[in-house]
């Protein structure tokens, strides 16, 4: 967006609007809160299908995904057969995962990702990024239709397709983004908890926090589409650096 003249104020007319700003803040903590315990009660449903997927150790089970643990953290990762390259917001996404793996694991967490395209193209496209996160392929399997993110070209050429919970979606594509996750019990039953599409995917956008604490925000309404700016991050052109600032009084 366009920056308006920011109004500059005293310290005490500052710390007026901080404090104001800081109680609607609390509040908006206090909901989001809420909003978890709501999605920590959501009920569960049986994964029934024995979803197969190939993996750099060979072929693994959906419970096998888990390495031992309760709970399985999935990025349906937006990269179908024979693509060149896999989506840039997707790859934004996981761009953040690598720094928190270890830290979900001390908490019964796994996380990776899952794409349709064959595990010789995720291993291209991942070794050019540079990540080290777990990342498989269901391919030739449902699991990416069944779970509301991949699409036949019938469904596609229909105009509209069933995504984040909506008949009407107006932007079909055979592949987009979301975030599912999956419990596991002693018995080794798996079950769906939840799954998070559209915009819901910014979860895991940390970038996107950063950017909303700035003035400039985001800056994003002058684009074409939201994400417009985002690149694969060995794709953007340098930052050029700021010119030094050279002080009137500076001696030679």
């Amino acid at each position: 967006m366009d920056m308006e003249t920011p109004k500059v104020v005293t310290r005490e007319q500052w710390l007026k609007a901080r404090l104001e700003l800081l109680a609607a803040e609390k509040e908006f903590t206090h909901q989001r809160d809420s909003l978890t315990r709501r999605r920590m009660a959501m009920p569960w449903e049986r994964v029934e299908k024995n979803y197969v997927f190939d993996t750099t150790e060979g072929q693994r089970t959906l419970a096998e995904l888990f390495e031992g643990r309760r709970q399985l953290l999935v990025q349906h990762f937006m990269l179908g057969p024979g693509w060149e390259q896999g989506c840039k917001s997707c790859s934004f996404m996981a761009d953040h995962i690598d720094g928190m793996t270890v830290h979900l694991a001390h908490r019964d967490v796994t996380m990776l990702a899952i794409s349709r395209a064959p595990l010789a193209e995720i291993e291209r496209f991942r070794s050019r990024m540079g990540w080290q996160f777990k990342w498989v392929s269901s391919y030739d399997g449902d699991f990416n239709h069944d779970f509301g993110v991949s699409f036949t070209p019938e469904e596609v050429a229909k105009g509209k397709v069933t995504y984040n919970y909506s008949s009407t979606w107006p932007h079909p594509h055979e592949e987009l983004p979301g975030v599912s996750v999956f419990y596991k019990d002693d018995a080794g039953t798996v079950f769906h908890t939840y799954s998070t599409y559209g915009r819901g995917v910014e979860v895991m956008m940390g970038t996107y926090n950063m950017l909303d604490l700035t003035p400039k925000g985001r800056d994003e309404d002058h684009l074409k589409f939201t994400m417009e700016w985002v690149r694969h991050h060995d794709r953007y052109e340098p930052v050029a650096k700021a010119a030094a600032t050279i002080s009137c009084c500076a001696h030679t």
